[in-house]
């Protein structure tokens, strides 16, 4: 009682009397002058920002190195750097283009199988073969569908106090790998998400779409079902404006954007679209949208955001900003019990006339391939927002992909076989060896000193994996990763200090101890405990949609590879596996390097590792290790010496931690 202090009296006191106060004086006896409400109209000034005009197909700019040139993409990349006087690089050799190319559309690192004969293949279209062979994997979706559930938000709980499972809210996630594996256009894949069920084509695969509008936070059991109702519809309409038109209108709910031309009836407006399919049971968790054969409730502006406080009647449209055209919603004529609203904005969003959509998915595929998109705010694309490094180019993009007729995998071909994203970033990694090697380091130099950024392209980006692409790369690494695809996610053992933050039972770990080794994608999203090794390295909460992962460098990242009962696990199992492909410890050494990074150790590199399993056995065995201190490879073999083999996991565990594994070039 001695710390709780006057100042704390005072504090709880003006709270007790704020919280007394809402109760005494209801909305009906608040000012009727806040309820006035004026529109500002669109101005000249507000349509000229870059992102609100009309998409047009920009011409090719000529350049002086055509012989540098494979697509169009190059000729808006290299115009730029020779206007700042700057020399793209070379293509990279080999191994690190099949390496480069397989994490980034698989997520998986290339098996020394693949890059031995992608160094082999003297065709002059090898490259080309590599990447249809990539997108064609099925390991492709489960890849590119990441990037998209972290839009979506997408976990299999409800988040807050009690965390509730959504039983089939793993459907989503495997409807979009589903889809991402087909190619399902995009624009269909945007009707489906918003509007499956006023499709023609509607089937259960619809509905399970259609979950993406409701995966954010919930909570069932608030006392006020209609603060939760609105809850919900905010945050649907803020993700929906965010994902797809990279608009941010979230703070449009309470009031006018204070810098974006969005009036607070353009976010009630757009929210009037999505009422008539929101209906909540109370202690139920939220599925999908769905209408029932009623009319559609009469929507109103709400003052200052508070649900308590209707204003003036909207009716269902589109932000203005967005639609220059001034297109009015009409719902198409379809089946009894429909309103069609979201169907007309379905249609809206992904026709000709729109400006936003086709450029807001085509930065996301760049940022995909390049760590960063040609506007480096890529669910803002207002008047904050970053403008685009090479607008012309974005602009190419998006014309391309419409006439695509929407093919994301055409994008993606698109792009990795420019020449751009080909580029070397690094002296090292050059195909073919410079006659100058000096003066190609100082022409890379002289780009990371001007443009340290790396915004016009000179090079490639090196890039750190993300968490999940790590987990995979070491299991497949170890030879232990699962590739059984679909079904609900599977809880792999994490410490018991993490389990004791939950509710009981909230962490129940897979009994069948195969589905451990499961790609990253399938393992359990909960919005109160992510998984370590993402949570580690930046995995977002799915709270709010995440349109780009944060890229931090944190001891803990360090310490988990090193130090943690996954790595150690898992480098148990890759040297059991290692020594029993192998008869010395050159062999193994060679064959560890080539699993883990592509490539044979150099001869420094072999001799330094030989003499590490030395030390490191002589090491252990006077440390006087003994049962579980012991890290032994999985299985260990009968006539090994047991400090020894304990050395072969030691060298394993090291190379889980090298820059070069957990790096990209």
């Amino acid at each position: 009682m001695s710390r709780f202090t006057s100042w704390h009296i005072t504090t709880l006191v003006v709270v007790m009397l704020l919280l007394v106060g809402s109760c005494c004086f209801p909305p009906s006896t608040w000012s009727v002058e806040e309820e006035d409400y004026e529109e500002e109209k669109i101005t000249v000034e507000d349509r000229e920002h870059w992102s609100f005009q009309p998409l047009k197909r920009p011409g090719f700019p000529s350049v002086k190195r055509v012989d540098w040139v494979r697509n169009p993409i190059d000729r808006f990349v290299l115009a730029r750097l020779e206007a700042d006087e700057l020399e793209p690089q070379q293509e990279a050799n080999r191994r690190t283009l099949v390496r480069r190319l397989c994490l980034d559309l698989t997520g998986l690192p290339p098996t020394p199988a693949a890059i031995h004969a992608f160094q082999q293949d003297v065709s002059l279209d090898a490259y080309e073969r590599l990447v249809q062979q990539q997108l064609a994997s099925p390991h492709y979706a489960e890849r590119q569908a990441q990037h998209w559930l972290d839009l979506a938000r997408f976990a299999e709980t409800d988040g807050f106090e009690q965390d509730k499972i959504r039983k089939h809210s793993w459907k989503y996630r495997d409807w979009v790998i589903q889809a991402w594996n087909r190619d399902l256009p995009y624009d269909q894949f945007v009707h489906y998400q918003l509007a499956a069920d006023e499709l023609a084509t509607h089937d259960s695969a619809g509905r399970t779409a259609m979950m993406f509008c409701l995966s954010g936070p919930d909570m069932p059991d608030i006392n006020s079902q209609d603060e939760r109702r609105h809850s919900l519809l905010n945050e649907m309409t803020s993700t929906v404006g965010a994902v797809f038109l990279g608009l941010q209108m979230e703070c449009a709910q309470c009031h006018d954007h204070k810098y974006d031309p969005i009036s607070q009836a353009d976010f009630y407006r757009l929210r009037a679209v999505f009422e008539p399919a929101v209906h909540l049971k109370r202690y139920v968790s939220v599925d999908t949208l769905q209408e029932k054969p009623v009319a559609p409730p009469v929507s109103h502006l709400m003052i200052r955001g508070d649900f308590r406080r209707p204003g003036p009647i909207v009716q269902p449209g589109f932000p203005r900003i967005a639609n220059p055209a001034s297109i009015p919603l009409v719902s198409p004529p379809l089946k009894v019990g429909s309103s069609g609203r979201r169907a007309a904005l379905a249609t809206w969003l992904t026709g000709s006339q729109q400006p936003l959509t086709a450029r807001v998915i085509v930065n996301r595929i760049w940022q995909s391939h390049f760590g960063h998109g040609l506007s480096r705010t890529p669910s803002d694309f207002g008047m904050v927002g970053q403008e685009p490094s090479h607008p012309a180019l974005l602009d190419y993009l998006a014309t391309e992909l419409v006439s695509r007729k929407w093919s994301l995998k055409e994008l993606h071909y698109l792009v990795v076989t420019s020449a751009t994203y080909r580029q070397a970033g690094r002296v090292a990694d050059l195909a073919v060896v410079p006659m100058a090697p000096g003066l190609a380091r100082e022409q890379l130099r002289r780009s990371r000193m001007l443009d340290p950024e790396n915004i016009l392209l000179a090079h490639f980006p090196r890039q750190r994996l993300d968490g999940e692409t790590i987990r995979d790369a070491m299991l497949l690494s170890a030879g232990t990763l699962d590739t059984e695809q679909g079904g609900a996610g599977v809880r792999p053992p994490i410490a018991q200090e993490l389990v004791s933050t939950l509710k009981k039972n909230q962490w129940e770990v897979e009994p069948d101890r195969r589905q451990h080794y499961r790609r990253s994608v399938y393992v359990f999203a909960r919005r109160n405990l992510r998984y370590p090794i993402f949570d580690l390295f930046d995995r977002p909460d799915a709270n709010a949609s995440c349109p780009r992962r944060n890229r931090s460098t944190t001891a803990p990242q360090s310490l988990f590879l090193l130090n943690s009962r996954f790595s150690l696990q898992t480098a148990r199992e890759f040297a059991g596996n290692g020594l029993a492909q192998t008869d010395n410890r050159s062999q193994f050494v060679q064959w560890v390097f080539q699993r883990a990074l592509g490539r044979d150790p150099g001869s420094g590199e072999l001799q330094r590792a030989l003499q590490f399993l030395e030390q490191q056995s002589t090491l252990v065995r006077q440390e006087g290790r003994v049962g579980e201190r012991l890290a032994l490879p999985h299985p260990v073999p009968a006539f090994m010496e047991p400090y020894l083999a304990a050395a072969h996991t030691d060298l394993c565990l090291a190379i889980f931690n090298l820059n070069e594994f957990i790096y990209v070039d």
